[in-house]
């Protein structure tokens, strides 16, 4: 660990917290058609028409459409159903899409039966994740985890869950502890969730239940087989992230890619939607016991690794914030960095060293996920190999909790297995040869990975400050001013632009979600 000031550390989660009080805030008198559609299908809907349009789709559209969204889909759906319209959720949303349903919001008793019936109904999804939560628990004693930290995470993507499968198993046996199924290029821009097995996607596989199903029961097989638990991850991001949320914790995932600023940043996506979704999400993640994978690797991709440094330690505070807000425990929390300095600078390896320092510093109890290089990867497979020792060894010097596979064919091709196989060996020389490094490093109080991680911080601490000073004359909270100047990843995000913008809804003084009242509640009824 370094040396850091503790009450500049305080200060720094201090500003944190105001910078993402008035976000959470912002969230709250928020919903989204994703929060609404997630809220359908923890009642059971699912599956989809001719065309493959879902029935969630179907459903909150056809509600938006005759009486709008502001107090949510739970009343005017349950009310129907209570008054014959259907005789369930899939039958009611089938005539909804034909036109042949009348909604409305019910008033005083009506208003109270049909609330008292959404929440049993949507309590019932609520316990299937509470179930799928204590399976986890007892597969885990049952086969027992790694013996050793950081966890080794590789990713598959062929685009074809039936190929994924038998390569995660693979994965699985040559040392692979957390398998990632990358999600199809596009999905985040999708608002809706495919439905079914799929076997076409581009540089990655559809994100779906009945995909999460496969693979969840693929790997139980595997870890008997091998006798320790095999984790699960896909991504909850993009305009489906409620939904994909609420599937994983249905289908017992045990990690999920949910950053706070990714989908703004990188994919466009209005800021509004993202922070009510994510808020929603969380929430789903903390109750399933899934930990979450942050995405600050991504600002290093378009914005100096030196220079940006401090932009990703804000990131993970905010992070924190957020996810400690939702209900998420330390031990849930994978904060994101990256090993992505450019190598021709020097002492590239010591500040690498300093900065993941910094992060295990101030976040002792997270996981923390460390990702290997990828911007500075030229197709030179021998260098990038070497490159790839260099970014395990910081990361068993430093105690990472997460550890993603580098690939020496990273900006090449879609690795192959035997790619994987070659790295997943360098991941273990390493670890074998240095995973205890961390108890013997020690940096000198004021040597030059001690004076860096410092300067970082108050580099951090400085922005934060700027963030809070700063607002426009839009009147939005200061974090979603900030976002609009390009303060992350070098990208402009004005609140009131971005995809999915049409999809957020301002909550009535009626509204109702009996979702996020029992996740907030901790019930099950």
């Amino acid at each position: 660990m370094l040396e850091v000031d503790k009450a500049e550390v305080k200060r720094a989660r201090s500003l944190a917290r105001k910078a993402g009080r008035p976000v959470v805030n912002l969230a709250k008198r928020h919903t989204t058609v994703s929060v609404e559609r997630a809220t359908l299908r923890l009642a059971g809907l699912s599956g989809a028409d001719h065309e493959l349009v879902p029935w969630v789709n179907h459903l909150v559209d056809a509600v938006r459409g005759q009486v709008g969204l502001e107090s949510g889909v739970a009343l005017p759906v349950w009310d129907a159903l209570r008054r014959g319209e259907a005789s369930d959720l899939t039958t009611l949303a089938q005539k909804a899409a034909a036109g042949a349903v009348t909604f409305r919001i019910p008033q005083g008793a009506d208003a109270t039966r049909a609330g008292k019936a959404a929440r049993a109904a949507i309590a019932r999804g609520i316990r299937t994740i509470d179930k799928q939560r204590v399976t986890r628990d007892k597969l885990i004693a049952r086969h027992g985890d790694p013996k050793q930290k950081p966890w080794i995470y590789l990713i598959v993507a062929t685009g074809d869950i039936y190929e994924d499968i038998p390569q995660a198993q693979a994965a699985a046996r040559e040392g692979a502890d957390v398998i990632a199924v990358i999600r199809s290029t596009g999905q985040s821009l999708l608002d809706f969730v495919p439905e079914g097995a799929t076997r076409e996607g581009y540089a990655g596989t559809y994100a779906t239940q009945e995909n999460f199903r496969l693979m969840r029961a693929a790997l139980d097989q595997t870890s008997k087989e091998l006798g320790r638990y095999v984790r699960l991850t896909n991504y909850a991001s993009g305009l489906c992230m409620p939904e994909i949320a609420t599937l994983a914790g249905l289908e017992r995932l045990d990690m999920m890619l949910n950053d706070s600023m990714y989908g703004i940043l990188f994919r466009d996506i209005n800021p509004i939607r993202t922070f009510v979704d994510q808020r929603f999400s969380r929430q789903i993640h903390a109750r399933a016991g899934i930990i979450i994978n942050t995405g600050e690797d991504n600002y290093l991709t378009t914005a100096d690794a030196v220079e940006a440094a401090h932009t990703v330690t804000v990131s993970q505070l905010l992070n924190e914030y957020f996810a400690k807000e939702a209900g998420l425990q330390d031990w849930q929390l994978g904060l994101g960095h990256a090993f992505e300095i450019d190598p021709s600078i020097p002492d590239s390896f010591r500040l690498e060293l300093a900065h993941a320092l910094l992060a295990r510093t101030l976040f002792p109890d997270a996981p923390l996920k460390w990702m290997p290089p990828t911007k500075h990867m030229t197709g030179d497979i021998f260098r990038g190999y070497l490159l790839d020792g260099f970014f395990n060894l910081v990361g068993a010097i430093t105690g990472q909790g997460i550890l993603l596979v580098g690939m020496m064919t990273e900006a090449v091709v879609t690795p192959w297995i035997s790619d994987r196989d070659l790295a997943l060996q360098n991941v273990r020389y390493v670890l074998n040869a240095a995973g205890g490094l961390s108890e013997d490093f020690h940096p000198p109080r004021d040597g030059f990975i001690q004076t860096r991680a410092r300067e970082v911080l108050g580099e951090s601490i400085a922005l934060l400050e700027n963030i809070l000073a700063d607002s426009d004359a839009s009147g939005d909270p200061p974090l979603l001013a900030a976002i609009a100047d390009g303060t992350f990843g070098a990208m402009r995000r004005p609140a009131s632009k971005g995809k999915g913008l049409d999809g957020v809804i301002r909550k009535a003084p009626g509204y109702l979600n009996p979702a996020t009242d029992l996740l907030e509640e901790g019930a099950t009824r």
